[in-house]
């Protein structure tokens, strides 16, 4: 199997840890490792050949960060145009040089996942499945509280019970907090966290019966002889952004699902990644130094400053970051309105 791992996102509500030239998959934000270097270490338990797609403006610290991939993995795109655009170039790519019925998983970089062998085995069984009978298989993951921040994929007929395969009869939009309890309740569904499994023989079918500008869009760059060259660059930039999910996924009349049997989290902002962190008695997580705190509980605080004390006193459910780029303190229930502010002041 293939692995390609998207690495392109600007990750704006954890903002300040995560800037548009440092965005959050290039930092240390769970552990010892990036969260890049993690889904790497992902990637590779299930197989040798892995490709990174990044952005131009930071493709340096993405191969930095893994020297251990050699420079062709690196799919540089010359400007962001959405990750339907990012998978044509990586099954371009990879249609020049390898087998066009191996199996491709797509990976995201912002992903938070422990059992990594979960993961492998719930993607070895999606990569049998697309390629016996030759179709796009998603990876969903099953809801485990009624979240108003994912899509939901319903599942109709069961493909393999033992390995958790289901036919897909739809995708929901994310949905408000009573239809998700509802989809939560009746066991039919999964959060579509956006891993998918096929070939490029599938893929380019697909496009070929429901997405033609897709195909089109394929097309126009495999008539280039030189990837990464100034005519790639300008054809690629030429594209429309588009997002896979509406551009492809949602529009393929048949597809299969497998029901991941791994935890997984994506750290969309500041509550999510105090849920994944190791936390004190009092539910605190303090990362770095120069931290005083007084009567706290429930509390994230992080200081990239060690030469600026941060207090904190009688406070709970709070965020506190202080970089060098700004400081944050919010309610933690509502940190994901970071992105907002993050948005104003790139402007």
């Amino acid at each position: 199997m293939i692995t390609v791992i998207i690495a392109g996102g600007s990750g704006t509500r954890l903002w300040p840890l995560s800037t548009p030239e440092y965005p959050k998959h290039l930092l240390k934000l769970t552990g010892s490792r990036t969260m890049l270097q993690t889904a790497y270490d992902r990637a590779s338990k299930l197989g040798d050949t892995i490709y990174v797609v990044t952005e131009a403006s930071h493709s340096g610290h993405v191969r930095n960060q893994l020297p251990e991939l050699p420079a062709s993995a690196f799919l540089i795109e010359p400007g962001r145009r959405g990750t339907a655009n990012c998978i044509v170039f990586a099954l371009d790519v990879i249609a020049r040089s390898h087998d066009h019925d191996e199996p491709i998983a797509f990976i995201h970089s912002d992903h938070h996942v422990r059992d990594i062998g979960g993961f492998a085995r719930s993607f070895a069984v999606a990569g049998k499945v697309s390629q016996k009978d030759n179709q796009i298989t998603l990876i969903g993951i099953e809801p485990t509280f009624p979240s108003i921040g994912f899509g939901y994929i319903k599942r109709d007929g069961v493909i393999s019970a033992s390995r958790g395969v289901f036919h897909v009869e739809s995708f929901k939009e994310k949905p408000n907090y009573e239809t998700a309890k509802k989809y939560v309740e009746s066991g039919d569904y999964l959060w579509n966290c956006g891993y998918f499994v096929g070939s490029v023989n599938t893929f380019l079918g697909e496009m070929r019966l429901s997405a033609p500008d897709l195909l089109d869009s394929f097309n126009s760059l495999a008539l280039i002889k030189n990837v990464g060259s100034k005519q790639y660059n300008d054809a690629y930039l030429a594209l429309n952004n588009q997002v896979i999910d509406i551009a492809l996924i949602e529009k393929t009349k048949s597809l299969a699902v497998v029901a991941a049997s791994f935890d997984w989290m994506d750290v969309g902002s500041f509550k999510d990644l105090h849920d994944v962190v190791p936390r004190d008695e009092q539910g605190n997580y303090c990362h770095g130094n120069n931290i005083h705190t007084i009567d706290v509980s429930n509390v994230y605080i992080r200081n990239e400053e060690d030469d600026k004390p941060i207090a904190v006193i009688g406070l709970d459910n709070i965020v506190v970051v202080n970089t060098p780029d700004g400081i944050l303190v919010s309610r933690k229930d509502v940190s994901h309105k970071t992105g907002e502010i993050a948005k104003k002041l790139q402007i």
